[in-house]
């Protein structure tokens, strides 16, 4: 069993770090939210499905998450780490990943979390809704609001005027 926990988490390492960086915004957080997964899955009972094993990973990391934020332990940190490089090229696609990045923030929870996990993280519907604990009819309602929320920001535009300061006369 601990072996077919170990390829599990081998298979979904880049996906659950990536899921845990979403939903934390930290990169150490997201660490942190992994290795518990981790801890977590490896002294956990399996389910019975191999097939399930992924959506049950992604499962214990978000009640973790949910768990902390709860408790108020969650350091949510809206800043990202620049690129290694540290050069930044200003083409459509950079433009259009912060674009998305910056509307998702302007979601609810419950909208970014299912957009997070279905267009993002790749989940089937039926995975998602293991996941959340909740009907496939529900995922799709939500996941059509959410898009629908989503476009809605990046159409609204990341361009907004500054405010003027009235002149003083003397």
């Amino acid at each position: 069993m601990r072996a077919t926990v170990e390829r599990a988490l081998r298979q979904n390492w880049e996906r659950l770090f990536s899921y845990g960086l979403r939903l934390s915004g930290s990169r150490d957080h997201a660490a942190d939210l992994l290795q518990s997964c981790a801890t977590k899955a490896l002294v956990a009972v399996l389910p019975d499905d191999d097939e399930h094993l992924r959506a049950w990973l992604f499962t214990i990391m978000r009640n973790i998450w949910i768990d902390e934020h709860r408790r108020g332990q969650a350091a949510l940190l809206a800043a990202e780490e620049a690129p290694e490089d540290g050069d930044w090229r200003h083409d459509d696609r950079l433009i259009a990943t912060i674009t998305v990045r910056q509307a998702l923030e302007r979601l609810d929870p419950a909208q970014r979390e299912i957009v997070e996990l279905v267009d993002l993280a790749g989940f089937r519907y039926g995975e998602a809704a293991r996941i959340l604990g909740v009907p496939v009819g529900t995922v799709m309602s939500r996941l059509s609001r959410a898009r629908l929320s989503l476009l809605n920001a990046i159409e609204g535009g990341n361009l907004h005027p500054l405010p003027t300061r009235l002149r003083q006369t003397s």
